[in-house]
Formats: structure tokens, sequence, C-alpha cells
């Protein structure tokens, strides 16, 4: 074989410029290294594999939801390790609910995709006077979400097949009252104590470490005073404002531009309506959610038949109480004001028209449009500024693609310095000094991506100092990166940590000598409770824990009650030791009815939240569902698990 290759040399090279060179046109160097990255597997159910790629698509999916949905959402809050570790789980979950669906069988007729079109809000509000739905309208709407009308239908057809999967624990559970009860007054119950608390703080005025117990601590606990790793580097970021700088736009673009758009550049057109709200809880049952919405169809009927009476109407039956004294009056608002759907049909609506029933979290609205205000048209020198900077934006967005490419194949083909790249694409080369492997916490930018850390880290960015790959550090931004210096970890000699070590010494014998005082008062005041001295009792339960430290709490509200007083010890590690006496157990005052019935229905969500995250774990089980990467640890920055308008 080897001889073969070197007595045909020109034949085996015209053979790899046919094969291997065209691909490298095609796709770049960089093509390769994205294409190896995209396809690494990160979690699997049963044979499926999901990779990196589909994660990254997944998560910036969500992203421009979220940031659809909430325009002024922090850009950095979508970025976090537990938000994209959170669209990853949304990924196995719907994966595992597909292939249920598939195993059981259950798919969706015509009939039952044509009705949840058909109370769709967003799709309804699409129905011209005949009631014939305006078809270029819909696909303009499906076209916003990357589908065409089969390809929607499509979609809600499998969502509504996988909903199917879950439907019979969420819509069969309930909750006993007299179980609920139970739990309940359980949960509220309240206790009478009285804590004494020994605080380590109080005792390192008792300890005087010798240097020769501060140096056996040391020499026993060296990786306590290890400095990490840690690198300078210097890094490159492309992104759209960077794009942006270099971008000059003509007068006769911008003219052209507020021509096209005065309109709507001169301000957001407001609407005024009028609603009448019959209210019912996103998370409420079944038929409480029914019989509202029953209602609703009633009072539609009602002002259908005779409009002018529509204040009258809300004045009497509207559950808004700060609209209905005003016959429903909403005053003017813009889009982004109100929730998405009451927002889509009240500006799919002419003035005077009435709505369908309209639901949304809050319950079910019927919406007059009562007036329509249309700002006035600014003059082009008035707009200049903002329309020179909404061209460069979309300019930008076009041309990033381009840019990159040129970033990606220029960090990659002068791997020996960042400069070529940032001179050729005028960006500013940035420093930074003890950069370490994991990022510290409040950092931000890129410098707290993991995927840029683990490339800076990497043992040919450390040995060789070449730059990075470009990484996708965020939605339209990459970064490049390059190791200026490196320092291993390594044991920090004693003379630099002694302070460090006096204090762990003194902290940790202090917390002995609290732990020690404290067992010695409980085995005392065990033996002999009334000669217990103790702070003043209080009252705590689990909805007021009066401050007391949460261990503490848990503690005496799990202690056994059968004899009273009771003592318990609380271990408080490095902040010491605490004694409880439970003098008397108070049982939770009775309820209104109108509050046991709110309880008892929380408690039944809660339940069925349990039962549904049960069967869940069970499918998981079942089709073999792993996620193959490791889950971050939560942060302040984390994104909340919920936003409301």
């Amino acid at each position: 074989m080897f001889d073969f290759v070197r007595k045909h040399t020109k034949i085996m090279m015209a053979v790899m410029f046919l094969l291997i060179i065209p691909s490298f046109v095609l796709f770049g160097i960089d093509g390769y290294n994205r294409s190896r990255d995209a396809g690494s597997v990160v979690a699997r159910v049963g044979s499926h594999d999901i990779t990196q790629g589909e994660w990254d698509a997944m998560h910036k999916s969500e992203s421009d939801r979220l940031r659809a949905s909430m325009p002024n959402l922090d850009a950095k809050l979508l970025d976090t390790p537990s938000a994209r570790f959170a669209s990853l789980e949304r990924l196995v979950r719907d994966r595992v609910l597909a292939q249920a669906a598939d195993k059981f069988k259950l798919t969706t007729s015509n009939t039952r995709l044509a009705r949840n079109l058909q109370e769709n809000p967003s799709i309804a509000s699409l129905r011209q006077p005949d009631g014939k739905l305006d078809m270029d309208r819909y696909r303009q709407l499906v076209a916003g979400q990357g589908l065409t009308p089969e390809g929607f239908e499509a979609r809600v057809r499998q969502d509504l097949s996988v909903r199917q999967v879950e439907a019979g624990v969420a819509g069969t559970g309930f909750a006993a009252a007299s179980v609920a009860d139970v739990a309940l007054n359980a949960f509220f119950e309240k206790r009478e104590v009285q804590i004494a608390s020994f605080n380590a703080a109080d005792f390192t005025s008792k300890v005087s470490p010798t240097e020769a117990e501060l140096d056996a601590f040391y020499k026993a606990n060296q990786a306590l005073f290890q400095s990490p790793e840690h690198v300078s580097v210097e890094y490159v970021v492309l992104d759209l404002d960077s794009v942006k700088k270099s971008m000059v736009i003509s007068e006769a673009d911008m003219k052209s531009y507020y021509e096209q758009n005065a309109q709507r550049l001169s301000g957001k057109e407001e609407r005024r309506a009028s609603h009448i709200l019959i209210n019912a809880a996103k998370d409420a049952p079944v038929a409480d959610r029914q019989k509202a919405k029953a209602r609703a169809d009633e009072l539609l009927k009602t002002v259908r038949q005779s409009p002018d009476s529509f204040a009258d109407v809300a004045k009497k039956n509207s559950q808004d109480s700060g609209s209905a004294a005003n016959g429903g009056d909403l005053d003017f608002f813009t889009r982004g004001a109100m929730v998405k759907p009451f927002e889509d049909a009240a500006f799919a609506l002419k003035k005077g028209d009435i709505s369908e029933v309209v639901e949304s979290d809050f319950g079910y609205h019927i919406i007059k449009l009562t007036d329509i205000k249309t700002p006035a048209q600014r003059s082009f020198e008035e707009l200049r500024a903002s329309i020179e900077t909404d061209l460069k934006t979309q300019q930008a967005q076009s041309r990033f693609a381009e840019t990159a490419e040129a970033f990606t194949n220029g960090v990659y083909e002068q791997a020996d310095s960042l400069k070529p790249v940032a001179d050729k694409l005028k960006l500013e080369i940035k420093t930074a000094t003890n950069v370490l492997r994991q990022p510290v916490a409040g950092t931000t930018g890129v410098l707290s991506n993991t995927k840029f850390l683990a490339a800076i880290f990497n043992t040919d960015s450390i040995e060789k100092k070449r730059n990075t790959e470009a990484i996708e550090t965020a939605p339209n931004q990459l970064t490049a990166g390059r190791v200026t210096q490196y320092a291993p970890a390594r044991t920090l000699p004693f003379a630099d940590v002694s302070r460090v070590v006096h204090g762990r010494v003194v902290a940790a014998r202090a917390a002995e000598l609290a732990k020690k005082e404290g067992l010695e008062k409980l085995r005392a005041w065990k033996a002999s409770p009334t000669a217990a001295v103790m702070p003043a009792p209080v009252v705590v339960s689990r909805d007021k824990s009066q401050n007391i430290p949460s261990q503490v709490l848990t503690a005496l509200l799990r202690a056994d009650v059968a004899a009273l007083p009771a003592f318990i010890g609380v271990d408080m590690g490095a902040k010491g030791y605490s004694v409880v006496r439970i003098n008397k157990i108070v049982p939770r005052l009775a309820p209104t009815e109108d509050v046991a019935k709110q309880d008892r229905a929380q408690y039944a969500q809660w339940w069925i939240e349990a039962e549904n995250q049960a069967y869940y774990d069970q499918l998981k089980e079942r089709f073999k569902a792993q996620i193959m990467t490791t889950r971050p640890a939560l942060s302040s920055t984390d994104l909340p698990r919920s936003a409301q308008n």
C-alpha cells in the first residue's frame, strides 16, 4: 500500500484535490470544527441522540420567544448556564413525551385539530367579517415562526398528541378534602419554643493555637491553601455592535426608509378598549374554567344583541375590579401593555367591534374596541438619528454572517496572534488577568461563558499559545482568545497564608467549644427541665419562621413531641450549636370556608403536579432518557422561572 502511494504520488495528490479541497471550499476549515461540536451528543432518549446543535437551536428558539414576549428582558439572563440547561431539560422532556405518544398510539384527529385552530385567539382574530380566514395574514403569522401553514398545523397536531400523554394524570388527579386538611393542618401547625444559641464567635477569645498546631493544620489541609491555575488572556469579540461601527448609511437610503416607514416611526398606535372579564386562574380546576367560559359565552350573546349595553353589562358582571365600575374601560394602551392573547384580539378589531371570547391566564375576556389613536407623522429630520440606527442594525444583521466567517477563518489561519483579524475587522483586543477555569461568582460577559473558558484552558491553547477557535458566547456574538501567560495550580507557602491558617484554626476550635458547651447544657436540661435558663419563648411555624435558621426550624418541627417539654440539639457547623426547648403545640387556627377552599385547591394542585412529575420520571426511565452534561450550580443571575406582563 505504501509503495503504491510513493510510486503514484501525483495520482494521489489529484485524488486528494478532487475529494478534499472542494469540501474546504464549501464548508471551510471551521465548518469541520462546528460540525464536530454540533454533532457531539449531550443527551439521549432511547436510541435517539440529542446533539449539541439541537440543544443550541432549542435554546435559541426559547431565547427568541422570551425576547419577543418580554422586550425589556436583560439578554444576559438568557445565556446563563442554568438557562441553557433548562432548555436541554425541556428538549429531553419533549422527546420523551413524543416517544410516549407514538408508543401509546395517541393521535390527533382532523376534527380536533380544526377545533383547536378555531379556538386559537391569534388565528380567530384573522377572520374576516364573513367568517372566512384571511389566508394571507395567516401565512404571515406562521411565517413569523419560520413555518408554512402545513408545517404549523403539523406541529400543532403533534403538540395535541403529546399533551394526551400527561392528560390522563393531570386531568384526573384530585385530593380529598379530609386528606388535604390533615396535611395542611400539620404543615401550618405552630410550636412554642425557646432557643439557646451557642455561637462559635463567642468562643474565639478562648482559643490560642500554638505555632506547632498552626503548622500541623497547614500540612494536613494543604488543599485549602491552593492558588488555582489561572491565565492572562487577550481576546476579541465580534458582535452586532462591532459590525455596526463600520457601517456608513447614505442620505438616499435614509430618506427612502423614511418614506416607507414614516407612520411606524412616528410612534405607536394606541387603542382604547373596554372589556368584561370572568375570572378563571390558569391553574384552576378544569370544571371551574369551563363554568367561567360558559358564563362569558352568555354575556357575549347579550352584548352582541345590544352593543350599546356593553358598559352596563360590564358594570354588573365584569370581575375586573379595576375597570368594572367604569363600564370595563381600560383607557388607551399600546402593543406590549396587555397580555398577548388580549393584545392580539384588541389590535385585530375595528372601532366599535366586539371580539369573540378571548382566553388568557386571568380568565375569559369580551373586548369592545372604542377608539383608535394614530400618532402625528414626524419629519425626516426628527427621525434621522433613529433611522440611521435602524438601518445600521438591519445591515449589520445581514452582514454578520459574512463577517463571522471572516472572523472564524482569520483566527484560525493566523493562529499565533489576534492582531491581524482585529485590524482587518476593526475590533478591539481586550485583555484580562487571573482568569480561572471556572467563572468567579459575579463575573459577566464572555469571561463567564463556560464554552469560551474551556477553549482557553485547552491544552493546545495553554502549551502553544495559539488562538482558540471562534466560540459563540451569545446570540450574534463570537469570541476568540489567546493565552499570553499561564500559571499552574500550586500550594501557597505558609508565610503567605499564615493569617488565613490562624483564622481557620481559631474558627474550627471555637465551633468545637460551642458544640461542647451546647451538648453539656442539653444533657443537663434534659435531666432537669426546670433548671433550664433560656430566652423568652416564641411561636414559630413553617410560614412564620421568626428569622430562625432553616436547619433549626426544620429540626424543631420534625422533633418528637410525644412528651413535653422536649429538648433537641442542632449542630450549626461552623456557626456553633443550638439547644431548643419545645414547650407546647399550637394548632392551626380554623380558616374561613373561602380560605379553606382555596388552600385545598392549592394542595390538590401540588398533589397533581407531584403525580405528573412522578409519571414523567417513570417515562424517562422507561424510554431510557439521560442527560450527559453536568447540571450547573444556580447563581443570582439565573433567569426567573416565570414572568408576567
